[in-house]
């Protein structure tokens, strides 16, 4: 009797053939790991080319130029009032020379902190009129003084005042012959007192001069130094010849 093969049994065995073998396949092949998620990549920096370090060197050049360096200028000086009583030569000493100076001042003006006072002797008071004067212990040319005159109710012109000055003073005379310019200037005051400024630049030395009259008296204030301290102080000494004022001047 002939046997029948069913047609689904056929085709079942032939499916897990198939499956078997196309598993044991799989199983045989290697493993492949799944792929990583993309991420974006930087591209590197570009190098700096050669425009780029000129002009960084040019600014950091220009920053080195611009900032400003320390000062090497000494300290801003403190100044001291002095009271000055243009006492006479026959008081100097006695009790108008050493009453209280400031309730007795004729004028009064600025002296460096440091600066040491010159006693004035009764001979030199009596020729030529010297008051007062201080000096930087440094370098004694550097100084300033006053002169004053009794008997002058007013200024003469200008010139005449100067070359009267010059008449007591060698170094004065000796300074105006050898400037390289003299400069003069009529100042008045708030209360309208007149002032005669001088500047003498000599060929060593340098000079303020500021004249006025009142009281009966000539005063006249000296700013002196050597052109090596002018140019070093030169902020400072112009600060002392405009401190002078005669006293109901200020």
């Amino acid at each position: 009797m002939a046997t029948l093969f069913s047609p689904s049994a056929l085709f079942s065995t032939a499916s897990s053939s198939t499956t078997t073998t196309a598993a044991a396949a799989a199983a045989t092949l290697p493993k492949v790991p799944p792929p990583k998620s993309q991420l974006p990549v930087r591209p590197p920096p570009p190098s700096p080319t050669n425009l780029t370090v000129t002009l960084t060197a040019a600014t950091a050049a220009a920053i080195v130029l611009t900032t400003t360096p320390p000062s090497l200028a000494d300290p801003p000086k403190s100044f001291n009032i002095y009271y000055g009583t243009a006492a006479s030569a026959a008081n100097y000493g006695g009790y108008g020379g050493n009453s209280n100076k400031q309730d007795s001042a004729e004028y009064v003006y600025d002296v460096p902190d440091g600066w040491k006072e010159r006693l004035v002797s009764k001979v030199e008071k009596g020729t030529n009129g010297t008051d007062s004067e201080f000096y930087n212990p440094k370098k004694k040319s550097e100084k300033e003084y006053l002169t004053f005159l009794a008997g002058f109710r007013q200024l003469a012109p200008m010139d005449i005042v100067l070359n009267n000055l010059a008449l007591s003073d060698v170094s004065l005379q000796d300074l105006i012959a050898s400037a390289d310019s003299v400069k003069s200037d009529e100042k008045k005051d708030e209360k309208g007192q007149v002032y005669y400024v001088y500047e003498i630049n000599g060929t060593g030395a340098h000079s303020l001069i500021s004249v006025t009259c009142t009281n009966n008296k000539l005063y006249a204030h000296f700013v002196n130094a050597p052109t090596p301290e002018w140019t070093r102080d030169e902020d400072t000494l112009r600060h002392l010849h405009e401190s002078f004022k005669t006293v109901g001047s200020f």
